[in-house]
């Protein structure tokens, strides 16, 4: 921080000290002096100011930037010496013909260079397709399940995610129909799922991209996006076990946000003790249900009559699927209390 401030101050200094030795050297007196490190200190806050606002903006997109700005500048320099000699005699009307050509096409080259990086970015993300959507091993294709779920964000936020997200006009269609649905609850998860897009959208390592390929002849969706994906040699992301399922017999490589957030979960193994709360009654006779806070269901043997209460337990068993993971624990027991301490809880 402190050399951050450092360097700033450093270059005020230095943008008064040109402005101090150069405009009495360009003007020819020495009255200028307080103009030029009025100027010099101006010029320097401007790019402060400058770098600023450009932390926001993704580096291709600066560089291009960079790039469009010098050509500008150099097809303004080109033009001003072809055109130079019909404004001899008249300094003021060069002077003003010369600061037009060189603003102009300054400020059109750093535009278009800026929007021109981008787009080259992004081209050469879809492996030479303009819209990206040419055959990629880094497209992935978003499924409804997945969008509305909204873990999809957190996981392009933290880095884990990253390419080209493609997203078919029939999954934005059943989208739509979620959040104009009359029921409520459908009402809200559309709307979710639309503003988890909209978030998406705008993260600076993703590139999100609407295509218009549908298959006419094929009416499920599940079945469109695994004829999409192998059309475009994409992943599949979805929370849906029943298209993960399809899609992996069809050669789909999928990534189940679902199956991620189970393997990272914390490993329990039978024998280890944990204190849980008993929220309600279990399918079997006298069978208790508790939950850890990521949502992990316990089954917790002859625990009904503790219903609304703390108790300690040891896991028995732990049964893990594709749709999630399930603990098995019985009450734990005098005996149990030498061994206790020593297990996770």
């Amino acid at each position: 921080m402190i050399g951050s401030l450092l360097l700033r101050a450093l270059i005020v200094i230095a943008g008064a000290s040109i402005g101090f030795y150069l405009f009495p050297k360009v003007f020819e007196t020495g009255e200028y002096r307080i103009l030029g490190i009025i100027a010099g200190v101006s010029m320097a806050a401007l790019a402060l100011v400058l770098e600023f606002i450009l932390r926001g903006v993704s580096t291709r997109k600066v560089f291009g930037a960079m790039i469009g700005l010098g050509m500008g500048i150099t097809g303004a320099g080109l033009i001003n010496l072809i055109t130079g000699p019909l404004f001899l005699g008249d300094t003021g009307a060069l002077l003003v013909w010369l600061s037009a050509t060189v603003l102009i096409l300054g400020y059109l080259g750093l535009i278009y260079g800026g929007r021109i990086g981008e787009e080259y970015w992004k081209v050469e993300k879809g492996s030479g397709s303009p819209d990206g959507t040419s055959v990629e091993r880094n497209n992935k294709i978003l499924d409804t399940s997945v969008i509305i779920d909204g873990r999809i964000a957190d996981l392009c936020e933290t880095g884990f995610l990253e390419g080209i997200f493609i997203i078919p006009q029939f999954i934005l269609q059943e989208l739509q129909h979620i959040a104009d649905s009359s029921d409520s609850l459908k009402r809200a998860r559309g709307r979710r799922g639309l503003d988890i897009l909209h978030r998406v959208q705008n993260m600076a390592d993703i590139v999100v991209k609407i295509v218009e390929d549908d298959f006419p002849n094929i009416k499920q969706v599940d079945s469109k996006i695994v004829a999409l994906a192998k059309k475009l040699n994409a992943k599949v992301v979805t929370n849906d076990l029943n298209l993960n399922k399809v899609a992996g017999l069809q050669g789909v490589m999928v990534l189940n946000i679902n199956e991620l957030s189970n393997a990272l979960k914390p490993v329990v193994l039978p024998g280890e003790g944990m204190r849980v709360f008993v929220l309600k009654e279990g399918k079997e006779a006298g069978q208790g249900v508790a939950y850890l806070d990521d949502g992990t269901m316990i089954v917790v043997d002859d625990a009904r009559k503790f219903i609304g209460k703390n108790v300690d337990v040891i896991v028995t068993s732990v049964l893990q699927t594709t749709a999630g993971r399930m603990i098995f624990t019985r009450l734990r027991e005098d005996s149990d209390r030498a061994e206790y301490p020593y297990a996770r809880g």
